[in-house]
């Protein structure tokens, strides 16, 4: 980082904090009792605050990470600051945990950036730094930095375990994977991730190796090639590269830690007689694939500043009149997957403090015939999330790919949460956008997140079998 870089990211962080501790402020005073999920995680911590580790709420259906790292924080504050009664593991102390993770992630984003976008190197200060700010405040992510839920430090430990894959180190990607499963259970498919993007790279490298032989170094492709030929192409490279032995033990070499990881994930399973820990019968997985169709929207509608433009339209409306006939059989088979795979949750038609609640009803309820109506929007989403990643090459798409299916198409509830990691893990490896656009795209996100905490914070309402004061939320 250069000097003025960083004092440019110093003071970013600063403000970062300073504006987020005054978000929390408010938001605490107006709801100091648990609310929501937080009924189940902060009696739970702070069991675990009273040295009671043995005791487990079956409601509860992730791993005990967020719990075990608050208290390793709280424990040595309290002692050193003295404090005493009900402050010690209160729900404010609890919460504001997130707010490291906050300030964690900006700095991993931020990191992240400057690895993947090394290339871009010269006149590009402000819109790493500005990049980073706008990721951090990503709505569904920034909101749930002033609950105690585990998004922000399963986000913070995936993203900084992908960050120390990078770098090479893979030991510690795989420690730091070990913690985000501590956090959530579905985060081995991110741990996978960073092995299949160690095992697209050396195969990249292969190929690249492969094809020196062959032609003019100045004419090599520098990866292989994002397109229906080089899909051809692809899967017998891949039948060539996994059949020699000096390929496989170099991967392995290198790519075991993620492996021992997977190893320690399945015995897990084995033990746990599956992947949720409390509450099963409300988290049971299908194959929802509208599941893929809702965050290819939801992308486009988070990226519109950064991701569309009128030459993208262009290319698209041109893919269209020389592809007519895949364009038509994509259709048909997603119109396929609706009809046979739509699944909806009992909770999602159920719990109207969501905002997928009033998604699923002003949108998807309206008429029965909506669903595929939408389908259309769904290809030119696909298309426009794909096109992002035209400079990456086919074998790190791939190990994204399969990795954001494993993501959705399984979750059986339309939650916006779920899709943090994935979206994140698109925008980062988008070219850095230009300043003006990244500017659009930080405005788009302060203004939903202020809407969205106004909302929060005063739109308060009550239901009939109830007075407790409900509130609107992702």
């Amino acid at each position: 980082m250069e000097k003025f870089e960083g004092y440019i990211f110093t003071a970013l962080c600063s403000t970062n904090f300073l504006i987020s501790c005054l978000v929390f402020s408010k938001i605490t005073r107006e709801q100091r009792e648990p609310y929501m999920d937080e009924i189940f995680h902060i009696p739970q911590a702070q069991k675990y605050c009273h040295g009671k580790f043995n005791e487990w709420d079956p409601m509860i259906t992730t791993p005990p990470g967020l719990y075990l790292i608050s208290v390793g924080i709280i424990k040595p504050v309290v002692w050193l600051a003295d404090l005493t009664g009900d402050i010690v593991c209160s729900a404010t102390m609890l919460r504001f945990i997130n707010l490291h993770f906050n300030c964690g992630n900006l700095y991993v984003i931020y990191l992240l950036i400057c690895k993947l976008h090394f290339r871009e190197k010269t006149r590009t200060t402000s819109r790493r730094v500005l990049s980073a700010l706008s990721l951090s405040t990503f709505p569904v992510l920034y909101f749930f930095n002033f609950l105690y839920y585990t998004d922000a430090g399963s986000t913070f430990f995936i993203l900084f375990a992908y960050l120390m894959m990078l770098y090479g180190c893979h030991k510690a990607s795989a420690l730091l994977g070990v913690c985000s499963l501590l956090f959530r259970q579905t985060n081995i498919i991110w741990v996978a991730f960073c092995a299949g993007t160690l095992v697209a790279a050396k195969m990249d490298e292969a190929w690249r190796t492969e094809h020196t032989k062959k032609r003019d170094e100045k004419s090599l492709p520098s990866q292989v090639p994002l397109s229906f030929s080089g899909a051809k192409k692809v899967i017998s490279f891949a039948l060539e590269f996994f059949s020699s032995p000096s390929h496989v033990k170099a991967v392995m070499l290198v790519a075991w830690p993620y492996a021992a990881v997977g190893v320690g994930f399945l015995v897990f399973v084995i033990l746990n007689d599956g992947i949720v820990v409390g509450d099963r019968t409300s988290h049971e997985a299908c194959l929802n694939f509208p599941q893929l169709f809702y965050f290819f929207s939801f992308s486009l509608f988070f990226s519109l500043p950064v991701s569309l433009s009128y030459h993208r339209m262009l290319r698209f409306l041109q893919a269209l009149r020389k592809q007519p006939y895949i364009f038509l059989l994509i259709m048909a088979v997603s119109l396929l997957l609706v009809w046979k795979f739509t699944f909806v949750h009992k909770y999602l038609l159920a719990d109207n403090r969501h905002f997928p609640f009033y998604v699923w009803k002003k949108v998807f309820q309206r008429h029965e015939f909506v669903r595929f109506l939408l389908v259309p929007a769904y290809v030119f989403a696909g298309w426009n999330f794909l096109d992002s990643f035209k400079s990456r090459s086919l074998l790190w798409m791939l190990a994204y790919l399969v990795c954001l299916v494993a993501a959705t198409v399984p979750q059986k509830l339309l939650e916006f949460r779920y899709f943090i990691v994935p979206y994140l893990m698109y925008r980062l490896h988008m070219p850095l956008p230009s300043l003006p656009r990244l500017l659009l795209e930080f405005l788009l996100y302060a203004a939903i997140n202020t809407v969205t905490i106004y909302i929060f914070i005063t739109k308060t309402f009550q239901w009939p079998d109830s007075t407790a004061t409900q509130r609107f939320m992702w």
